[in-house]
């Protein structure tokens, strides 16, 4: 029972973080796409502090970054420069030697980070894996709660991996860009398979453009539209 729970725990974590990401920080902030209720912002952020460590700053500013060079000179994480294999299997790496860069974090994210929750605690992100991974402890023990939240975050890592290499490398294109749709991998990254159809509409809040692609974020966004705790700004045209 014990491992069941630790598996449940996992996913949902993990997704909850995916879901988070591709939401607000990719939708919300790093984009403009749409305006979320701080009631919904702040357990997004939660999440993300807790079980990733992600510093909002930065996040943006090396997503930024990638969609003013896209798989040129420049693109901090590109398959087609790097290699595949690199990207999947080091995309961490990258990431976080971008976010060392000081110039990345002044040019492309100066509108955000800056308020005094992000200065003093989100802007912390160790303080946030080592509370989440307590929580973790607490909720399961420190054998299965170490290997869950550990797993957890692999697992959302190697997600991320997923969409910036094989998501610049394999897959279909519907628009003229380096970016390739998987729908599979869409399924389990809250939309952001659709990566093809993003880089063509990078405000759009939906990702989805045919009729057979399916961005398990809009539904959620359309959701929190409906109790008015979201509003899409900006929505791709179906063709």
């Amino acid at each position: 029972m014990d491992f069941l729970y630790a598996l449940g725990l996992v996913v949902v974590s993990a997704q909850l973080s995916t879901f988070a990401t591709s939401i607000y920080l990719h939708r919300r902030l790093t984009h403009r796409a749409l305006y979320l209720h701080p009631l919904v912002e702040f357990p997004m952020r939660l999440q993300l502090w807790l079980a990733t460590g992600i510093v909002t700053k930065e996040w943006v500013a090396v997503h930024r970054k990638h969609h003013r060079y896209p798989d040129v000179e420049g693109d901090p994480h590109s398959p087609v420069l790097k290699g595949l294999w690199r990207i999947l299997l080091g995309n961490i790496y990258y990431y976080v030697r971008e976010t060392r860069n000081p110039e990345t974090l002044t040019n492309f994210a100066p509108d955000v980070g800056n308020g005094w929750l992000d200065r003093h605690i989100f802007g912390r992100g160790l303080i946030g894996l080592a509370l989440g991974a307590l929580l973790f402890v607490f909720l399961l023990g420190p054998i299965w709660g170490g290997l869950a939240f550990g797993t957890q975050m692999v697992g959302y890592i190697f997600l991320n991996a997923i969409i910036n290499g094989a998501g610049h490398a394999i897959g279909y294109r519907t628009f003229d860009n380096t970016a390739t749709n998987l729908r599979s991998v869409a399924l389990i990254t809250a939309g952001e398979g659709l990566h093809n159809n993003h880089h063509a509409f990078p405000t759009s809040a939906r990702f989805s453009v045919g009729r057979t692609e399916f961005d398990p974020s809009w539904p959620v966004i359309c959701l929190l539209s409906w109790v008015r705790l979201a509003r899409p700004l900006h929505v791709a045209p179906r063709p």
